[in-house]
C-alpha cells in the first residue's frame, strides 16, 4: 500500500488550493471503501480543510489508486457543508447535489435518489459496507445511519459504483466515520461535539465522541447521539391544492378537517439515539480493528387523509458490529491486503397508536476482501489495480397485518478486479463484476438463482491547462430484489397493494458517460452527460385495479431510457471587505422514459442552486437559492408537483485563531414558500420545512 504521510504542520503550510487538490488526489483511491474525491465544485476553504487536516489525519493512498477517473461522478460532503446540511436522514443532508433529490417520505424517513434512481438501485454503505436495514424494502423505513456521527459521507455515481454492487445502478452513498479508527490522534486525544437546535421542527440535537490513544499503537474510539423533534412545522395548508380541492368536494366531515389542517405536519415527530465504541491497533503499516454500535429510533409516519385511524409510528433498532484490517504481506505483486466486515441484528415495529401492527427483522453479514497490487511497468505505462470478492447474507422476517413481503433469505457471493493503466496524460480503467445471487421465500417454496456480470471502461485525457476529460462506458446487470419477486399484500405507507413476480429476470443496462473537470484560474468545474439504456428495467405499473381497497400495483419488466446532465462551477469572483466572494452554481437534470413513450414514475425535477459567498478567516457570509422547475411529466396514476423555490441564509463564525469552534446561525426557507419533494410517495401530504431559524455549534479539540 502507497502511504502519504502528511503532517499537520506541513499541511497548514501549504496553499489552500493546493491542500485541496493532494486531499482530492489521495482519496481518490480504490479501498474496502469508497474512494473518497473532493469532487463537488465548491471553492475550497481553508477552514473547512482544517479539519480534516488536523493533527490526527494520515493520508493513506489506500489501494495504491493516486486517481480514479471512473469516479468522475463523486461528490463529498464534510466540515461546514455538512454542518449546514445537517439533517436527521442521510438522504435530506445531500439533497443539494446536483443529481441528488430524497424520497422525503416523512423528517424521520428519508433515502437518498440518485440520478432518479432509488430503493434497490441505491446502496447506502458505512465505511464501504452497508447499512443492512429494512430501508431499501420501502419509502417509509428509515437508514439505520445516524449522519450526526460522520466525518464526512460521499456520493459515488457511475459504473465506479460496480465495485459495491451491481445492485447500485443508480450510485452508492458512503458515510464515513471514525468508529473503527482510522488513526491516532496527535497529543493521543481528540474530542469532537455538534450541538444544534431550530424552530421548525423544535429540534433538539447534540452529539460527541472522543478518540485516546491507550497504549502504544492502540486507539479507542467512543461516540453518542441524542436528537429529538416535534411534528414539524409547514408553509400553510398540509396537504398539496388538488388534494384539498378533492376532499372538501365529497363534504365528509372527517375529509374537511384533514383538508383544514394547516402550519403543522401531524405525526412527524421524531427521536433517535445512536451510540458507538470501536478499537484499532496499528502496528507499522498493518491495522486492524473492530466497532459495535446500536441505533434506537421513534418517528411518526404521517398518513393518507381517509387512511387509519390513530397515530402511526415506526419504532427501530439496531445493534451491529463492524471489523476493519490493513494488512502489508508482501514486496511481489500483490502488497497488502484490506478487508472490511459488518454484522447487524435490526428490528422495527410498525406502530398503530400503543398497539404493534407489523414488525420487521433483519439479520444479515456483508464482508470484503481485496488484493492491492504493486505498480508494475507495462508497456511504457504503469499499470495498478485491486482485486477482490464480497459476501453478503440476509435473513429477512415480516409478522403482522402489513407483512407485504413474506419471509425470506438471500445471499450473494461476487468477485471483482480494477486495473488503471497510465500512460503520461492518459489512462484507462477496466472494472469487472461477477455476482452469485441465491433468494429463497420458506412460504411460497420458490428459490431464484442469478449469475450477472457486470464491467466499466473509462478513458481519460489530462491537459496542461488543468482541464481533464472523458468517457465512461459500462454494461450493469443486477438479480431482483426480494421484495420485487415475492411481495403480496397491502402497502399502507405507499397507499397501494404491491404484487410480484417470482419469475423476473435479470434488469441489465448498457450506460455512458462523458465529463468534463476543470481547475482554471481558482475555478473549478464540473459536467457530466450520461445515458443509460435498460433491458427490462424493473418497475411497478399501475394496474388500474384494485385489492383490498388500495390501488394494485404490480411489478413489471420492461426496455427504458434514462437521461441526464449534472453541472457544477465555483470560484472566487472579488476580493472585498479583507475576504473573498465565491460564487456556486449547481443543476441537474434527468430525463426517464419507458419503451412505451411512459415516463418513469417520481423522476426529479430540473433543478438547480445559486449562491454567493463571503468567505474570511474568522467568518462566512452565504446567499442561496434552490429551484425546483415543476413535475409535469408524470406516469399514469402519479399526481404532478408545482415548481417551487427556497432562500437560505448563513452566517459562521470561527472566534478563535486556530478554528477548532465554528457557530453557525441559518435561515432557511427565509420567505416560506411551500415546497413538495417529487420523487415522495407522501408529497400531496407531507410537504417540506416551513421558516426554520437553526442554530448549531461545531468543536474539535
Amino acid at each position: 500500500m502507497l502511504y502519504h504521510y502528511i503532517t499537520p504542520d506541513h499541511a497548514h503550510k501549504m496553499p489552500a488550493k493546493s491542500r485541496f487538490h493532494l486531499l482530492a488526489l489521495a482519496a481518490a483511491a480504490l479501498s474496502p471503501t469508497p474512494a473518497t474525491a473532493q469532487d463537488q465544485g465548491t471553492a475550497p476553504h481553508t477552514h473547512d480543510l482544517h479539519d480534516d487536516e488536523a493533527t490526527d489525519v494520515i493520508v493513506v493512498t489506500a489501494g495504491g489508486l493516486q486517481r480514479l477517473d471512473m469516479l468522475a461522478g463523486t461528490s463529498v460532503v464534510e466540515g461546514a457543508e455538512l454542518q449546514r446540511n445537517m439533517s436527521g436522514q442521510v438522504g435530506e443532508v445531500l439533497a443539494q447535489l446536483p443529481g441528488v433529490s430524497a424520497s422525503g417520505f416523512a423528517p424521520g424517513a428519508s433515502r437518498p435518489v440518485l440520478r432518479g434512481f432509488s430503493g434497490e438501485r441505491v446502496r447506502v454503505l458505512v465505511d464501504g459496507i452497508g447499512s443492512i436495514d429494512a430501508s431499501n424494502t420501502s419509502a417509509d423505513h428509515a437508514v439505520t445511519i445516524d449522519p450526526l456521527t460522520a466525518e464526512s459521507i460521499e456520493v459515488l455515481r457511475g459504473p465506479a459504483v460496480l465495485l459495491y454492487g451491481s445492485s447500485a445502478i443508480g450510485g452508492a452513498v458512503n458515510v464515513i466515520d471514525r468508529r473503527i479508527p482510522h488513526s491516532k490522534p496527535r497529543d493521543g486525544l481528540r474530542f469532537d461535539g455538534v450541538l444544534s437546535a431550530d424552530t421548525a421542527s423544535d429540534l433538539r440535537e447534540v452529539g460527541a465522541s472522543l478518540d485516546v490513544v491507550v497504549a502504544p499503537g492502540l486507539v479507542w474510539h467512543g461516540d453518542g447521539s441524542f436528537r429529538k423533534t416535534n411534528d414539524l412545522e409547514v408553509s400553510g395548508f398540509t396537504l398539496s391544492d388538488d388534494l384539498r380541492a378533492d376532499l372538501l368536494a365529497q363534504n365528509d366531515p372527517q375529509l374537511t378537517a384533514a383538508a383544514e389542517q394547516r402550519d403543522v405536519l401531524p405525526s412527524s415527530a421524531t427521536r433517535t439515539t445512536s451510540l458507538g465504541s470501536g478499537l484499532t491497533w496499528f502496528s507499522g503499516q498493518n491495522s486492524i480493528g473492530g466497532s459495535v454500535s446500536y441505533y434506537d429510533s421513534l418517528y411518526g409516519v404521517p398518513i393518507a387523509p381517509g387512511g387509519e385511524e390513530g397515530p402511526v409510528s415506526i419504532a427501530l433498532e439496531q445493534f451491529r458490529a463492524d471489523l476493519r484490517g490493513e494488512f502489508h504481506i508482501s514486496d511481489g505483486l500483490f502488497h497488502d491486503l484490506v478487508t472490511r466486515w459488518g454484522y447487524s441484528d435490526y428490528t422495527h415495529s410498525e406502530l398503530e397508536g400503543d398497539e404493534i401492527g407489523t414488525t420487521f427483522q433483519v439479520e444479515g453479514v456483508e464482508g470484503r476482501v481485496e488484493l492491492i497490487q504493486s505498480e508494475q511497468a507495462l508497456g511504457g505505462g504503469i499499470l495498478h489495480g485491486s482485486i477482490g470478492g464480497q459476501f453478503f447474507t440476509r435473513d429477512f422476517v415480516a409478522i403482522g397485518a402489513e407483512a407485504f413481503v413474506p419471509p425470506n433469505s438471500s445471499q450473494q457471493l461476487a468477485l471483482f478486479a480494477l486495473e488503471e493503466l497510465r500512460f503520461g496524460p492518459f489512462e484507462a480503467e477496466l472494472g469487472a463484476r461477477y455476482e452469485s445471487t441465491r433468494q429463497h421465500a420458506d412460504v411460497l417454496n420458490v428459490t431464484r438463482s442469478f449469475d450477472t456480470v457486470s464491467g466499466a471502461l473509462g478513458l481519460s485525457w489530462s491537459f496542461d491547462s488543468g482541464v481533464r476529460t472523458g468517457l465512461n462506458l459500462s454494461r450493469a446487470t443486477r438479480a431482483p430484489a426480494t421484495e420485487e419477486l415475492f411481495a403480496d399484500g397491502p402497502h399502507v405507507a405507499t397507499s397501494q397493494y404491491e404484487l410480484g413476480d417470482p419469475a423476473l429476470t435479470t434488469e441489465a443496462a448498457w450506460g455512458a458517460e462523458a465529463y468534463v473537470r476543470a481547475a482554471i484560474g481558482g475555478a473549478d468545474l464540473r459536467l457530466a452527460v450520461y445515458q443509460n439504456w435498460f433491458e427490462d428495467f424493473i418497475y411497478l405499473f399501475d394496474t388500474g385495479l384494485e385489492q383490498d381497497d388500495l390501488p394494485l400495483q404490480r411489478y413489471l419488466q420492461r426496455d427504458a431510457n434514462w437521461f441526464g446532465i449534472e453541472a457544477e462551477a465555483s470560484a472566487p469572483l472579488a476580493k472585498f471587505a479583507g475576504g473573498t466572494v465565491v460564487g456556486d452554481l449547481r443543476g441537474s437534470f434527468i430525463r426517464a422514459t419507458l419503451d412505451d413513450g411512459t415516463p418513469v414514475p417520481r423522476i426529479p425535477p430540473l433543478s438547480g442552486l445559486a449562491a454567493l459567498e463571503w468567505q474570511s478567516d474568522a467568518i462566512d457570509v452565504r446567499g442561496e437559492v434552490e429551484w425546483f422547475d415543476a413535475q409535469n411529466r408524470v406516469s399514469p396514476g402519479e399526481a404532478p408537483s408545482e415548481g417551487f423555490a427556497h432562500v437560505n441564509l448563513s452566517l459562521s463564525y470561527r472566534p478563535f485563531d486556530d478554528q477548532r469552534l465554528t457557530v453557525m446561525l441559518q435561515a432557511d426557507n427565509v420567505f416560506d414558500a411551500e415546497g413538495r419533494r417529487h420523487a415522495s410517495y407522501t408529497k400531496l401530504f407531507v410537504p417540506m420545512a416551513g421558516r426554520n431559524i437553526r442554530l448549531s455549534l461545531r468543536t474539535r479539540l
